[in-house]
């Protein structure tokens, strides 16, 4: 398998947006997820990576890219985030927000997701950063839709130093699949110093 990565961003992450968002849309659909994504709200999501400090880490099999990893100043968050990380002593002002990795599953297993965060958290240094932090949603352990050989990614979370922040929680809504309205989610906060 020959993938290549590459940091796209300015004009180069802004016309990657489209596939970012069908990647988020193919691959979030899945555990844990669950999220019956639509193109309208990807392209609201996603607006928050036209800022000047944001970042695409986009891994390429030949011309198409078939995963994406992206990030921003939590700054341009803040009005998402502010609420959880209000207790925090870290300003959000020096904190990189690691959104979303997504790869298609044909690609996993084969070191994206180091390059993914290797690129993000250098990306995030040369901003004057002096964390990374990123969310994943919490799931009961219970939840009918969990398959049963679902491995969470704390380990690998853990090996590369980040630890869940204790009560900075943030809370999003959409629509899982199956069902006919949005509801809200809880995401857990992971940081980790640089």
């Amino acid at each position: 398998m020959s993938v290549k990565t590459e940091i796209l961003t300015g004009a180069a992450l802004e016309s990657a947006l489209g596939d970012v968002a069908r990647l988020r849309i193919a691959v979030f659909r899945s555990w844990p997820y669950l999220y019956d994504g639509d193109l309208e709200y990807e392209r609201n999501y996603l607006a928050a990576y036209q800022s000047p400090g944001a970042v695409v880490v986009a891994a390429f099999d030949g011309n198409r890219i078939v995963g994406a990893s992206t990030g921003a100043p939590m700054t341009d968050h803040a009005g998402d985030f502010a609420a959880a990380f209000r207790d925090r002593p870290e300003p959000l002002s020096e904190i990189f927000y690691c959104a979303e990795s997504v790869l298609l599953p044909e690609y996993r297993g084969h070191g994206l997701g180091h390059a993914f965060f290797d690129a993000r958290e250098e990306h995030a240094r040369s901003l004057g950063a002096r964390y990374t932090a990123f969310c994943s949603v919490s799931r009961p352990a219970d939840h009918p839709a969990r398959p049963a050989d679902y491995r969470p990614l704390d380990g690998f979370w853990r090996k590369r130093g980040y630890e869940p922040l204790p009560g900075v929680v943030a809370h999003f809504s959409w629509k899982d699949v199956g069902d006919e309205l949005q509801s809200e989610k809880p995401l857990q906060f992971w940081m980790r110093a640089l």
